[in-house]
């Protein structure tokens, strides 16, 4: 067999010498463009980036598991604390079962209360209540006392009679057929001799009791402690000001679900003392807040410090490029002028450069344009290209302009600048330009900015002045009379500065409305506008506050100008279809000797202001040293203020209400008065306007509420006959959430009657919320309590409103009372509120009564009940006991 021959393989064919070197150069311009700063430089700052991030993060994270162990080790030292105040309590409970149940057992159930009663024994009433129950289930004997009543089918009784069980049994929080309130039941068996059954002792106690410790400062506002029971139902828990009780707890692994949605760290631990399980819990959230605010506030760092790299990077890499690629962008800008310009809204220019035998450039003539340069100029390419730049625009050179664009042909890059337009009407107004260097000329861009600059006017107008009235606002007053003050000071001369608070807008704001209120802020600021000298300034300092800033060169022409405000501001305006009236008081600061700067100034006339209030109002002060002294008084009285309730300064006295018939005290309205340990007695009418101001009025009003009922509940223990008692309820308190639990809460804890309660609101405090003032009013009326209009005739209070009203009484203003038998308009004023609240079938009150004739007016006129100084002025409690017939002489009466 042949074997075929195959031709012998060509030698390999090697790559051509121009291939290779075209490799090895693209190897080396790679290499090149690798080392380059501009390719380089973010490279390294994203590795910097990653590592600090990197390691920040995983702080952040250490951080976290550091402050959850310290939120579990909080919560394990809260429910420390929390047990040793529980053991306590129980243990205190456990040992006055025990020495009740020995007292029972040897006094009997009827001898054993009064025994320990006298040897002090008992625990407080107020807190816990003593049953002594007998083998049948029936409560013999109680503290405080109740009416007998059976147990026997409650679990807490026979749990004791059907085990022989010596120990303590804590019931579910249950209610009673005696009490409404439901209670914790700690009860105790009680042996005969023979050692049976012989019924229980036990104590009754709210359960919000063992949770009264919560304290927000150490358990937040969701932070949870509570009492659970053997079988995981809560016998008395608190969330945050919510107590609770009832319900099951899910408790798994030490931790506890609240059903409420939060995170918590939680723990359980069962109490030694009694069949009870503690719980204790913080919410993770607010446990982990500050952790959560250092970690945002350090992202935030790390955050601005790779914003600092970033924009130090971006810098230096535009910097590296633009030194790489600038003269290769202006090579390519006459190519590329056509293309970019075509469909651009900013006007191109290409300059040719114009020199003089002395190669100093005299001008720039035009070689090309786009269409919105056309529409700028408002000529053709054409007519351009045959011009110059000092042509077209001849100011250039003195506007400086010409000089810019000669010093952006010898300096490369891209210069930039805004240009306000005010010689060439034809152009637009505010101009960008942007000029680069190219051979032998420069290209210039030209952006119409006008509407940018027209809105950054508006906004900076809008910052400096109030979008109601237009007025200057608060920051421009300030730096205005900064100004004033300095050239004052430099060139000599005064300035006045007058503070204007509105008299009466508060009522027109409540009364009509908000858009009634702006509409007549606007009417008062163009009012005050036109009073106004040239150089004078008007800015409204916020809500009804003005200010004025007059040169006072002439003082008297100054002060005229203020007089006209007061006039101007006190005629009528018709807002919302109905004619109102307010006035104005002003006080009034001369710069610069009182005050060499704005701030102080403002202060001084400021001060001033609040003395032409308290004159009466509808006036204008001057600034006088001594009004410091009345706010350093102001001050002290708010610092005394504080603590002057704790401190028991504060006393009641009671002013007689009568009837104006038969002349009988059948009320008595509740004043407070402060002794003062430094000014003595200080008048309502200077502390309670500072405790509404401060939010004392609030526990104020409270102690004044329960103080009266205590004390009207003593007069009827003496056995004098009920009297009505007044109490005045403060806006800041009628608008606050608790009145209605405050009123029944004090009324429990004094034992007195509704009925014997009469509050007393201004009709001005009503109609600010209606709907919800009127919810209140019903709320108190359903609990018998008494509502009277206090003060009626000085508010806006329409008559549909009136109707609506659970009230039983309308008090006539005083300032109606004053003049009666003078005045024909009082008159008609108070014969007609009394038509009307006898039309509404309500009684009449009139207070201020001071004299014979006031009495015989409002008695012919059908007034039927009488308070004021004719009758009696304030007196002490035991002073009006007095006042009042003897028991005997109602008895006989009756």
């Amino acid at each position: 067999m042949t074997v075929p021959q195959f031709p012998p393989l060509p030698p390999p064919v090697s790559a051509s010498p121009r291939a290779s070197a075209r490799k090895d150069s693209r190897r080396v311009r790679w290499l090149r463009r690798g080392l380059d700063t501009y390719t380089s430089l973010p490279l390294f700052a994203l590795a910097l980036l990653a590592g600090l991030w990197l390691l920040s993060l995983h702080e952040i994270d250490l951080g976290r598991e550091r402050a959850r162990a310290a939120g579990v080790e909080a919560v394990g030292e809260l429910l420390n604390t929390y047990e040793a105040q529980v053991a306590r309590s129980v243990d205190g409970i456990d040992q006055t079962l025990r020495v009740l149940k020995y007292a029972v057992e040897r006094s009997g159930p009827t001898g054993a209360l009064p025994e320990l009663n006298r040897e002090g024994l008992l625990p407080s009433s107020a807190v816990y209540a003593v049953l002594v129950v007998d083998r049948h289930g029936m409560v013999v004997a109680s503290n405080p006392q109740q009416q007998a009543f059976s147990v026997a089918d409650q679990p807490y009784f026979t749990f004791h009679q059907q085990r022989e069980s010596g120990g303590l049994y804590v019931s579910e929080v249950l209610r009673d057929s005696a009490r409404a309130e439901a209670h914790l039941h700690f009860a105790r068996r009680l042996d005969d001799a023979q050692g049976n059954f012989a019924g229980i002792v036990m104590l009754e106690v709210e359960p919000g009791y063992f949770t009264s410790s919560y304290e927000r400062g150490s358990l937040g506002q969701r932070g949870m402690l509570g009492l659970l029971g053997p079988d995981d139902v809560v016998r008395a828990l608190r969330i945050g000001d919510q107590v609770s009780y009832g319900q099951r707890l899910v408790v798994q692994r030490g931790r506890v679900d609240a059903g409420d949605g939060v995170a918590r760290f939680s723990a359980t631990r069962q109490l030694q003392l009694a069949p009870l399980r503690l719980v204790a819990g913080l919410d993770e959230a607010e446990q982990m807040a500050p952790f959560e605010r250092e970690s945002r506030d350090k992202l935030w760092a790390i955050a601005m410090a790779s914003l600092a790299l970033v924009i130090a990077t971006t810098l230096l890499w535009i910097w590296a490029w633009q030194g790489a690629r600038n003269r290769a962008r202006v090579r390519r800008a006459r190519e590329t002028f056509a293309a970019a310009s075509a469909a651009s809204h900013d006007g191109f220019f290409v300059m040719h450069e114009i020199r003089d035998e002395n190669d100093v450039i005299v001008d720039f003539s035009f070689i090309d344009v786009n269409a919105r340069a056309e529409q700028m100029t408002g000529m053709s390419r054409d007519q351009l290209c045959r011009t110059t730049l000092l042509e077209l625009i001849p100011a250039a050179r003195a506007s400086g302009m010409f000089e810019q664009l000669v010093h952006a042909t010898c300096v490369e890059g891209v210069h930039e600048r805004e240009w306000e337009n005010t010689d060439e009407p034809q152009f637009p107004r505010w101009m960008q330009k942007q000029v680069v260097s190219v051979e032998g000329g420069i290209v210039a861009i030209v952006r119409d900015i006008t509407e940018r600059k027209l809105a950054e006017e508006r906004v900076l107008h809008l910052a400096h002045h109030d979008p109601l009235t237009g007025l200057p606002n608060r920051m421009r007053i300030t730096e205005r009379l900064d100004q004033m003050v300095a050239a004052t000071r430099s060139a000599g001369g005064a300035i006045m500065v007058a503070f204007i608070d509105l008299d009466g807008f508060k009522l027109v704001n409540d009364g009509l409305g908000h858009n009634a209120g702006d509409e007549l802020l606007k009417v008062v600021a163009a009012r005050m506008t036109a009073c106004l000298r040239l150089g004078d300034i008007v800015g409204r300092f916020g809500g009804d506050e003005f200010v004025l800033m007059l040169d006072a060169a002439r003082s008297d022409d100054a002060t005229a100008v203020i007089e006209r405000v007061c006039q101007a501001v006190l005629q009528p305006i018709c807002v919302a279809g109905q004619d109102v009236q307010v006035s104005c008081s002003i006080g009034v600061a001369l710069g610069p000797h009182d005050g060499g700067d704005a701030e102080t100034l403002l202060m001084h006339a400021d001060a001033a202001m609040y003395r032409a209030k308290e004159a009466g109002k509808n006036n204008y002060q001057f600034y006088t040293r001594e009004m410091n002294f009345s706010i350093e008084q102001k001050l002290q009285l708010m610092d005394g203020l504080r603590g002057a309730l704790e401190q028991q300064q504060f006393r009641l006295v009671y002013q007689p209400k009568v009837e104006l018939q038969t002349g009988r005290i059948f009320g008595a309205e509740a004043l407070v008065r402060w002794d003062h340990p430094e000014q003595g007695v200080v008048g309502p009418d200077r502390f309670i306007p500072l405790a509404e101001e401060s939010g004392m009025i609030i526990a104020l009003g409270e102690w004044v509420l329960r103080t009266s009922c205590r004390q009207n509940q003593a007069w009827q223990d003496a056995g004098m006959a009920p009297l009505r008692i007044s109490v005045n309820v403060s806006p800041r308190q009628f608008e606050e959430q608790g009145l209605v639990q405050r009123v029944a809460r004090a009324l429990a804890d004094s034992g007195m009657e509704a009925q014997w309660l009469e509050l007393e609101v201004t009709e001005g405090v009503i109609m600010r919320d209606l709907p919800q003032a009127l919810e209140k009013m019903a709320q108190l009326r359903a609990m018998g309590v008494s509502l009277s209009i206090d003060d009626f005739g000085t508010g806006y209070s329409s008559l549909s409103a009136l109707k609506s009203f659970p009230i039983s009484t309308l008090k006539i203003d005083k300032s109606f009372v004053r003049d009666l038998g003078r005045s024909d308009g009082d008159e008609a004023i108070a014969s007609s509120i009394i038509a009307l609240a006898h039309r509404l079938k309500l009684r009449v009150i009139a207070e201020g009564v001071e004299t014979e004739q006031q009495r015989s007016f409002l008695a012919d006129n059908g007034c039927d009940e009488l308070q004021g100084y004719l009758i009696s002025r304030p007196v002490p409690p035991e002073r009006l006991a007095q006042m009042l017939p003897a028991p005997e002489t109602q008895a006989e009466a009756a």
